[in-house]
């Protein structure tokens, strides 16, 4: 995806390509909000406010505005854009100029339905919720259940009120408002040629492998990231006696795979790389300008496996991951330092005990940048050093012939690195950190 840099002079036009109705403000609240956030949330209604009148256009908008109005920093509102893109609210057109000038066009939300049976959305709402909110949410939207087998339908027809007789001749309408959804697009994870083929044609009816059916089964893919030979057998065994595919048999048979696989969890999905306003400025060439980049551009799941020679990390390092981005709400940036320091601290050993420890402190001091996370834990680690020598200088009469360990530290445990110019030798290794990360995430994807 292009990334265009937008300044607060840059203007935009806001198009509604929908009918907004009350209903879609609960809808977004209720079951939007729990998944993007307050400030995405947000940034709807304030675009939708942006429009004139009658709801069609707004008039041409400085991102400054938005700045103002919302009170949010620039940097804050693109992230925000880009969840409403994602759950299929917003699309986004750019034009280059003098002044760039954007086109943001609105779409309304799924109806309670089509989002309670998302095979994504559903998923992820149910997480972030907890069950027994999600039940109060799926109840509020229930239709109470009336049975009609005592009575009988006097309803009647068009043509039984209405009678044909001649008139003007029909004008046809074009471009009248409508209630339009946006698609969410997922990227492609399962090869259907391949998935396909691995089937006999016996077992299946001609039509079994159609447009929704593929959206399906690649959104399931996604969700419980199943790859194409697990994929392969979960199709197989939610295929009907018609040789179709059972859509709920497949969504349950996908469901029991990765709980079965995951001691019952199911997955959840977070925000995928340190956000941009909480970036360092790009231009500094030091040694520790370097590190700041690359905790801030990887992913925690990919830098831990960066860690790994060979094979995956343990499923018990992963949750541990997990529950520091989902139940502690980290930044991924700040996962990957606290990673990072961990390991090296604690002889290449992820401990929970001193992973939670560790997070809880930061968490209570609103730790949320790289360097910040660096920082504090430096400051921290020396500390609990000068204690350690104080204590062990104490007992020196004891214990005299023994010295105390000297602890390995991260690179970044200098005073004088972020002043420092990097030599040739630096650039070379800071570099081959990189590249194996890279490799890393090649391999596993």
């Amino acid at each position: 995806m292009k990334e265009i840099i937008i300044l607060p002079a840059d203007t935009y036009t806001v198009v509604n390509k929908t009918v907004i109705k009350d209903l879609d403000r609960k809808l977004i609240t209720m079951l939007y909000q729990p998944i993007i956030g307050y400030s995405a949330t947000s940034l709807y209604f304030t675009l939708v406010d942006d429009l004139d009148k009658r709801e069609l256009m707004s008039d041409d908008l400085t991102h400054h505005h938005l700045m103002s109005t919302m009170q949010l920093k620039l940097d804050e509102i693109i992230i925000a854009r880009k969840k409403l893109e994602a759950v299929g609210l917003l699309k986004t057109y750019y034009k280059k100029d003098h002044v760039n000038h954007y086109i943001y066009l609105l779409y309304s939300p799924m109806s309670a339905n089509e989002f309670l049976n998302h095979p994504v959305l559903n998923i992820v709402l149910y997480n972030n919720l907890g069950k027994k909110e999600y039940d109060r949410i799926v109840d509020f939207f229930k239709i109470p259940k009336i049975s009609l087998k005592e009575y009988e339908d006097i309803s009647s027809n068009f043509s039984s009120v209405f009678t044909s007789v001649s008139g003007n001749v029909l004008i046809e309408n074009e471009n009248i408002q409508k209630e339009n959804k946006n698609k969410i697009e997922l990227t492609d994870k399962i090869d259907f040629n391949l998935l396909i083929s691995s089937i006999p044609s016996t077992m299946v009816h001609a039509k079994c492998f159609n447009e929704e059916t593929k959206e399906l089964i690649n959104a399931l893919a996604y969700t419980y990231d199943i790859d194409d030979m697990n994929m392969q057998g979960l199709v197989r065994n939610s295929i009907n006696e018609k040789g179709l595919i059972d859509k709920v048999e497949l969504r349950k048979n996908a469901r029991n795979f990765y709980q079965f696989e995951n001691d019952g969890k199911l997955p959840t999905f977070v925000y995928s790389k340190q956000p941009d306003y909480l970036k360092t400025p790009m231009g500094d060439n030091s040694k520790w300008a370097k590190m700041v980049y690359t905790f801030e551009s990887v992913h925690p799941y990919d830098f831990l496996r960066s860690k790994y020679k060979t094979g995956e990390p343990s499923l018990r390092d992963l949750k541990l991951i997990e529950s520091l981005l989902v139940d502690q709400k980290m930044t991924p940036g700040v996962v990957n330092v606290l990673i990072a320091y961990v390991l090296k601290i604690n002889n290449q050993k992820l401990s929970k005990n001193y992973i939670d420890t560790i997070a809880g402190q930061w968490k209570r001091l609103n730790i949320e940048t790289v360097e910040e996370a660096m920082r504090i834990s430096e400051k921290e680690h020396k500390k609990l050093k000068k204690q350690f020598e104080s204590k062990t200088k104490s007992s020196a009469i004891v214990s005299h012939s023994k010295q105390p360990r000297k602890e390995e530290l991260p690179d970044w445990f200098d005073k004088e690195l972020k002043n420092e110019e990097m030599s040739e030798q630096d650039v070379k290794e800071l570099d081959e950190i990189l590249n194996s990360i890279d490799q890393s995430i090649a391999s596993f994807k």
